[in-house]
C-alpha cells in the first residue's frame, strides 16, 4: 500500500510540475493538434509524425517539452486515423483500418458526427486505460532494476532485437532477423565504446561518431513510406459529416462494458513487442464480434464495432511504451521511433531507467490524451477540412520536413546521404517484405549490447561463463535460444508430436 501511495505522490507531483508550466500547453497543443494532421491524411502514420518531430525536437529542446512534443503526436496520429476512415472509408493510418468497417458505413447514413464523437471519446478512455497500466508496471522496473549487470543487459538486448525480427515478420522470421540484425552491425561502426579505436570507418572522420540515429530513422521510416505514397494516391469521396459531434452520454455509458473491454485487450496486445496498433484494433474488433449479441451488425455500421477497434488502438499507446520502458523493447513501430528520441537524449530505455522518466511519460499521456479529447470535439471540422488536401501536396511537403530535420541534427550533408541511402534499402526491403523496425531497434539496441557484452568479457578474462553462473543473465540466454530453436521446422515439428502424444 505504502509503494502504491508513493507512485500516485511521484506521478502527482510530475503532473503538477507540467501543468504548472505554461510552455507544456504551446507543445501539447501544437503537437497533438500535428499529430492528428499527420493521422488524418493518408499516407501519413504514426511513425512519421514522431520520426519527424525527433528530427526537429529530439535533443535540441529540454527533455520534458522533447517528451510532450512526441507523446501527443503519438497519441493524436492514432486518434487522427480515424478522419478518414469514417469520411472517405481509407484508413488514415494502419491502426485505424478496423475503424472503417464501421465507421464509414455510419457516415454514409448520416450517423459521421455522431460515429465521430464516439470514437473520440472511446480514444480518450483507451488512451487512459493504457497509461494507467504503465503507471502500475512501474513497480516491474524497481524490482528487476537493483539485479541487473552488463551480462543481463546484453542479452536483454539481444533479445529485443531478436524478439522485435520475430513478430514484425510478415511471412519469413529469418528476414526481421536479418535486418535486425544489420542493424546491430550497423551500431558497431564508430570508435570502440571501451578502447576508443576506430572500427569499420574506413578513415572517414563523419563514421568515427557511428551512423546517426535520426537520419537512420528518417531513412527508414519516412522516406519508404513518402515514395510508396507518391506511388499510390487513394482518392476517396468525401462523405459530408451530419449530426452533432459531441457524444450522447447515455449512449457512452450504454458501451462501457465495450469500451472497457477493448482497452483491456489493447493494452495487452500493445505490451506484445513489436505487435502494434493495427493488430490491437483487429484483435479488438474480432473479440466484440464473437462476444457481442449484435455480431451480425459488425461491418454494416455497428457503433459497439467501431468502439472495439477505436478504443484498443488508442489503448496499445500506453501498452506499447510498458516493454519500451520496462525492457528497452519498443512494443510498436512509433514506439521505437520514441526510443531513438530516448537514445539522443543519452536516456537508454530498460530495467536501469529513472523511474522518474516514467512518471512524467505517464503525466504526459494523461494531459495528451484530454487535449486530444478537447481538440477532437471543439475543431473537428477543421481537420475534415484537411482531408480535401491531396497526396500529392503534402507528401512532398513531408520529405521537406524530413530532409531538414535529417540535416538539422548534425548539420552536415553526409546525414542527408545517410538517410537517403537507408531510405532507398529500406524501401526495397519492404518490397520483399522485409520489416523495417527491427532495423531500427538493432541499430539503438546494438550500442548497448557491444558495449556490455564486451564489458563482461575483459572483466570475465574472455570467459563467457557470466551468462551462465549469473540467474538473471542465464534466463535471458535461454529466452535467446529457445526464441532461435521454436523457429527451427525440426524443433517445431517435434514440439507439434510431443504436444499430441497422450499422457
Amino acid at each position: 500500500m505504502e509503494f502504491v501511495l508513493s507512485q500516485l505522490g511521484g506521478f502527482g507531483g510530475a503532473f503538477y510540475a507540467l501543468a504548472a508550466d505554461p510552455v507544456t500547453y504551446i507543445y501539447l497543443i501544437t503537437s497533438v493538434f500535428l499529430g492528428i494532421v499527420f493521422g488524418a491524411l493518408p499516407g501519413l502514420t504514426a511513425t512519421l509524425a514522431v520520426t519527424i518531430l525527433t528530427g526537429f525536437f529530439g535533443n535540441k529542446i529540454p527533455l520534458d517539452y522533447a517528451l510532450i512534443a512526441l507523446l501527443g503526436a503519438y497519441v493524436g496520429a492514432i486518434y487522427g486515423g480515424s478522419y478518414p476512415s469514417i469520411l472517405l472509408n481509407i484508413p488514415g493510418t494502419a491502426a485505424s483500418a478496423a475503424t472503417a468497417m464501421d465507421g464509414h458505413p455510419l457516415a454514409k447514413a448520416g450517423r459521421g458526427g455522431e460515429a465521430l464523437g464516439l470514437t473520440t471519446t472511446a480514444s480518450f478512455i483507451g488512451t487512459l486505460i493504457g497509461t494507467v497500466a504503465l503507471l502500475i508496471f512501474v513497480w516491474v522496473l524497481l524490482l528487476i532494476s537493483k539485479n541487473i549487470a552488463s551480462p543481463e543487459k546484453a542479452m536483454l538486448a539481444l533479445f529485443g532485437i531478436l524478439l522485435s525480427g520475430t513478430l514484425m515478420s510478415e511471412d519469413l522470421v529469418i528476414k526481421g532477423w536479418i535486418t535486425g540484425l544489420i542493424g546491430l552491425a550497423m551500431a558497431m561502426v564508430g570508435l570502440d565504446p571501451l578502447l576508443s579505436e576506430p572500427r569499420y570507418t574506413f578513415d572517414w572522420p563523419y563514421l568515427f561518431s557511428g551512423f546517426q540515429v535520426v537520419p537512420v530513422l528518417m531513412g527508414s521510416f519516412a522516406v519508404p513510406q513518402i515514395i510508396e505514397g507518391l506511388r499510390r494516391v487513394e482518392v476517396g469521396q468525401l462523405v459530408q459529416l451530419q449530426g452533432r459531434i459531441v457524444p450522447n452520454l447515455r449512449t457512452v455509458g450504454k458501451y462501457m462494458p465495450t469500451i472497457s473491454r477493448s482497452g483491456v485487450i489493447g493494452t495487452g496486445v500493445g505490451a506484445l513487442p513489436g505487435v502494434g496498433e493495427d493488430v490491437a484494433g483487429w484483435v479488438s474488433y474480432g473479440v466484440g464480434k464473437s462476444v457481442s449479441k449484435e455480431g451480425h451488425k459488425f461491418g454494416k455500421g455497428s457503433l459497439e464495432g467501431l468502439l472495439s477497434s477505436e478504443t484498443a488502438n488508442n489503448a496499445c499507446i500506453g501498452g506499447a511504451l510498458i516493454p519500451l520502458l520496462v525492457l528497452g523493447i519498443p512494443g510498436s513501430p512509433p514506439a521505437a521511433a520514441l526510443m531513438g528520441a530516448f537514445k539522443i537524449n543519452n536516456i537508454i530505455p530498460g530495467p536501469t531507467i529513472d523511474p522518474e522518466i516514467i512518471l512524467r511519460v505517464v503525466a504526459i499521456m494523461v494531459m495528451a490524451s484530454f487535449t486530444m479529447f478537447l481538440m477532437g470535439l471543439f475543431t473537428a471540422r477543421i481537420f475534415i477540412k484537411i482531408l480535401r488536401i491531396p497526396q500529392t501536396v503534402f507528401l512532398p511537403i513531408v520529405m521537406v520536413l524530413t530532409t531538414i530535420g535529417s540535416f538539422s541534427v548534425g548539420g552536415g550533408i553526409n546525414d542527408l546521404y545517410l538517410m537517403l541511402g537507408v531510405g532507398l534499402v529500406a524501401y526495397f526491403m519492404n518490397m520483399m517484405k522485409y520489416p523495417i523496425a527491427p532495423l531500427v531497434i538493432g541499430v539503438i539496441l546494438g550500442g548497448l549490447f557491444d558495449e556490455t557484452f564486451r564489458r563482461t568479457l575483459f572483466i570475465a578474462d574472455g570467459s563467457l561463463s557470466a551468462f551462465i553462473s549469473r540467474p538473471g543473465a542465464a534466463i535471458l540466454l535461454g529466452l535467446n535460444v529457445a526464441l532461435i530453436l521454436s523457429q527451427i521446422g525440426a524443433v517445431k515439428r517435434g514440439f507439434r508430436r510431443l504436444m499430441r502424444r497422450p499422457a
